[in-house]
């Protein structure tokens, strides 16, 4: 059996892991019989955000416990998996990619990534191991491999500052509608724009479940 990372950011779009995002990824994995290794970093949400009024709130949250939500507590912290566990990885977007996974969303294309992240990202770059990065998550991505002197072509659909920031850190950035991919053969990593660009859940699942196809493919 195939065994999938799924690394969630907390649960939420506006400060965690876009919940649409991540459940339709454990939907198309079930249905294709994988086995899904949930996790995410034992640390704090950068802040808190009221899904309702959009406000912040003042109050702390764990990435880890707010991801267990998702994950209906089967989730490990990530700081115990290694690229040795998982046949691939896969990101679900939202903004926690960009405030706890990193801090692109403070310092834009000179962010910083999570060490634990980072260094199961790299990992599994050097075991050769496919990666999906959806909707945000493409711009870590972008991050990681400039710092390793590498590149990809990837896509976030069509926002223009991200494109620039993504090419900036050394990657090529790809326009591509929200039903469709971007597949990076040499490098097994394949990226669709979910909602940066979707605005039903139907249009945002048809990118990701091609996503997950594509990746299960390429184990």
């Amino acid at each position: 059996m195939k065994k999938v990372g799924v690394l969630l950011s907390g649960c939420g779009f506006n400060d965690g892991a876009e919940i649409h995002e991540s459940v339709l990824t454990m939907l198309f994995l079930d249905k294709s019989g994988a086995e899904m290794i949930l996790m995410a970093p034992n640390i704090d949400q950068m802040h808190v955000i009221n899904h309702y009024t959009g406000q912040e709130m003042e109050e702390y949250r764990n990435v880890l416990v707010e991801s267990s939500r998702i994950a209906r507590g089967e989730i490990k912290d990530m700081a115990e998996v290694t690229g040795n566990d998982l046949d691939a990885l896969i990101i679900p977007g939202g903004f926690g990619v960009a405030k706890n996974l990193s801090d692109y969303a403070m310092a834009g294309s000179d962010c910083s990534v999570n060490p634990d992240v980072y260094r199961l990202i790299a990992e599994l770059r050097v075991m050769e191991k496919p990666i999906g990065a959806i909707c945000i998550a493409p711009v870590m991505m972008a991050k990681i491999l400039g710092e390793q002197e590498e590149s990809a072509n990837m896509t976030i659909g069509y926002d223009e500052t991200t494109s620039t920031d993504i090419l900036s850190m050394g990657s090529k950035h790809v326009e591509c509608p929200v039903s469709e991919m971007i597949i990076d053969k040499e490098k097994k990593i394949v990226t669709t724009p979910a909602y940066m660009e979707a605005k039903s859940i139907k249009e945002a699942a048809d990118g990701i479940e091609k996503l997950i196809n594509q990746i299960l493919s390429m184990i």
